[in-house]
């Protein structure tokens, strides 16, 4: 897909993005074009900046050249529209479950408004708490709950804020792993019927094969035609559009999905594979990329 027919029809687009710390290069001439509705995971090595990324799309931090669009405006500081959930739950300790759920929408408005709304706003919340199957649990408290039903309250205090797009950084890390996989289903459940946009980063390839419509591959793991010496960023490096349908964990004990992990694992976290930038796997319908004259000298 070109860039220029990208861009109108992208939720997300990213152009030629690069992020740097200091003389540090993290992130370099990323290019994404993500439309809406779209459950995005992303995997890559530790330290090559997939949570950096997130927060790119969050607004948290700014690029360091290149164009960064959400809904067709530059991305400014993070605003409703954008949800975060974290690994570690965003939980108030002092507060209920039902008040953690409300101060999303608490916290947003003026207190006077709030006076007027305040019961209204507890029934949306009570909604939220429905659809994550925890309305017998409304008046615990967040060490109560085990760690499945915290992560479920997170996900609904941020979901009552309305986000267009839901941003989670390792949600699922501290899980256990039957939890975990029943979060995933979960997750899968709800994105269903919500449709919001997803972008989840995972360091479980498992995971991110298993999750989402598409599997973003972020790795420092290339080469390129700027020769031996040269000071590298990740890139994306492989893009795949992966079969959404309501699947069964059965799936991942699969010969198929056993290779495409193993595909994955080699293609973004083996130091002795490096891909030269022009053979990247972006397989993806909407993949597009910008190489610069030096990257691919042809």
């Amino acid at each position: 897909m070109k860039k220029d027919e990208m861009e109108p029809k992208s939720q997300i687009y990213f152009l030629d993005v690069y992020k740097s710390y200091d003389s540090k290069l993290v992130l370099e001439n990323i290019d994404l074009a993500v439309r809406f509705g779209e459950f995005c995971t992303v995997v890559g090595p530790s330290g090559c900046g997939k949570s950096t990324l997130l927060r790119l799309i969050l607004g948290q931090e700014r690029p360091s050249h290149g164009t960064s669009l959400v809904n067709g405006k530059p991305i400014g500081a993070a605003t409703p529209d954008r949800g975060i959930v974290y690994q570690k739950y965003s939980l108030f300790p002092h507060l209920s479950v039902l008040d953690n759920v409300v101060i999303g929408r608490r916290l947003m408005m003026p207190w006077t408004r709030w006076l007027r709304e305040k019961k209204a706003v507890k029934e949306e919340a009570m909604g939220y708490l429905e659809r994550m199957r925890l309305v017998a649990h409304a008046h615990k408290y967040p060490f109560e709950l085990s760690g499945g039903m915290q992560q479920r309250v997170a996900i609904a205090q941020a979901l009552i804020t309305k986000p267009q797009i839901l941003l989670m950084d390792e949600p699922f890390g501290a899980l256990d792993p039957g939890t975990r996989e029943d979060m995933q289903l979960f997750l899968l459940e709800l994105w269903e019927n919500i449709k919001m946009t997803v972008f989840f980063v995972t360091h479980d390839l498992e995971e991110a094969a298993f999750l989402g419509t598409r599997l973003l591959v972020v790795s420092q793991f290339y080469t390129d035609d700027r020769g031996e010496k040269a000071v590298r960023g990740a890139k994306i490096v492989g893009d795949y559009k992966l079969p959404r349908a309501a699947l069964s964990t059965q799936v991942k004990k699969t010969a198929e999905f056993a290779s495409f992990v193993s595909q994955v694992r080699t293609e973004g976290f083996d130091p002795e594979f490096r891909r030269h930038a022009r053979d990247f796997n972006l397989h993806h319908p909407d993949s597009f990329q910008t190489l610069t004259d030096e990257e691919s000298d042809r």
